[in-house]
């Protein structure tokens, strides 16, 4: 757990300037966290949330159920001490393609959509997160269509 905080940090102090694989710890941090912010902002994440949450990092990072409880745990921890979500995104911006950060927007959606609909807070969060992992509006908006079509339900706003 500690490792993976002090991984993080590495990441914020001493960047590194080539391309990471999806299973960095430094990377997953950030992405977990950024997720994680998503989940609880519209307070306690449901558990239907959780499960999603789970789901997701499971399957996009190739981690058992174990190393996704520690990888969670971890970045709740981050993410209850982040003032800004340039936290997040700017160890993204260091270590993902644009294919990953646009896949990252899509889990955001995936979680917003967990619970069936899509609060003010919860879209202008990813707007942002999007902004600074510099997808595209269209992209942004494509994808929320996209998880929205996947799951039959209406898309509100922008």
């Amino acid at each position: 757990m500690l490792d993976g905080l002090r991984q993080f940090i590495a990441d914020i102090v001493s960047p590194s300037h080539e391309a990471r694989d999806l299973d960095d710890t430094g990377y997953r941090l950030a992405a977990t966290a950024l997720l994680i912010h998503v989940i609880s902002l519209d307070g306690e994440p449901s558990a239907n949330e959780k499960r999603k949450l789970h789901s997701l990092i499971e399957s996009s990072f190739g981690l058992d159920r174990g190393a996704a409880d520690k990888l969670i745990a971890s970045a709740t921890l981050v993410e209850g001490e982040a003032v800004d979500l340039y936290h997040f995104t700017s160890v993204i911006m260091r270590s993902v393609d644009d294919a990953g950060r646009l896949r990252i927007v899509e889990m955001m959606w995936e979680l917003v959509y967990a619970d069936g609909q899509v609060s003010e807070f919860e879209d202008n969060v990813v707007w942002r997160a999007a902004d600074l992992l510099g997808v595209s509006s269209r992209d942004r908006i494509d994808l929320k269509h996209r998880v929205a079509a996947r799951q039959s339900l209406p898309v509100s706003g922008s």
